[in-house]
């Protein structure tokens, strides 16, 4: 499935996508304040917790803002053509973060303390540096003496796929809210998603593209998570 070189508005293809993103969001309310909870522990056995309002409270309003932040980018900053194996994969990954964490904090019942507050500050700043770094490059791009030119000024001078460290770190954030050890399951199915497919795959496509150019950008930025690596 080639995801990178190719320009369209893929209008179907989103349209499916948030389709599936709403029903989506919709049983995740439905698990976590109506019955939903109810059915998933008599038919599954996952123990559903009673006074744990605020924190499911907390998950649902990330599945809020991560839908809406994902119909921002498709609908604004995405160029490219979207496959429409892409149209079912794209939602049913992201439904490992809305129905996911939801199955996660479903047996918790923990108050509310520092930890969830700190959580909170990681989920927006994962947000922010997401966003913020993709917007950026849009605006930059846009300018027509910027034509054909690699992009390694903002957030990216810290690191080549800081869009995607932003990623990382809202989806810890998810997480370390559910206060359940398996939940981690899942950041790192994304880490190890980015840095063995996503990133290989985006680095081959701009080494052909820009050549030296990327090679210069390489060799003095980190990959992935800023000073580090």
């Amino acid at each position: 499935m080639e995801l990178y070189g190719i320009k369209s508005r893929s209008i179907p293809q989103k349209v499916i996508i948030h389709l599936l993103e709403t029903i989506f969001l919709f049983f995740s309310y439905w698990i976590l304040f109506l019955q939903g909870g109810n059915y998933i522990q008599n038919f599954t056995g996952i123990h559903n917790a009673a006074n744990a309002a605020d924190r499911r409270s907390i998950i649902f309003l990330f599945n809020i803002v991560i839908f809406l932040r994902l119909a921002f980018m498709m609908f604004y900053l995405l160029k490219r053509k979207i496959p429409w194996e892409e149209s079912i994969s794209v939602p049913f990954a992201f439904a490992l973060y809305y129905i996911g964490f939801t199955l996660f904090v479903l047996p918790v019942s923990q108050s509310i303390n520092w930890i969830d507050y700190a959580a909170i500050w990681i989920f927006v700043a994962g947000c922010f540096i997401n966003t913020a770094s993709e917007l950026l490059r849009d605006i930059w791009k846009k300018k027509p003496e910027n034509k054909g030119r690699i992009y390694t000024h903002g957030f990216f001078k810290y690191s080549m796929h800081i869009n995607y460290f932003g990623d990382l770190l809202w989806v810890s954030a998810y997480a370390l809210i559910t206060r359940n050890m398996y939940s981690i399951s899942i950041p790192v199915f994304l880490f190890s998603f980015f840095i063995f497919f996503n990133i290989p795959k985006l680095d081959k496509y701009l080494k052909e593209k820009y050549r030296k150019d990327f090679d210069d950008y390489a060799r003095k930025t980190k990959k992935f998570i800023p000073f580090i690596y």
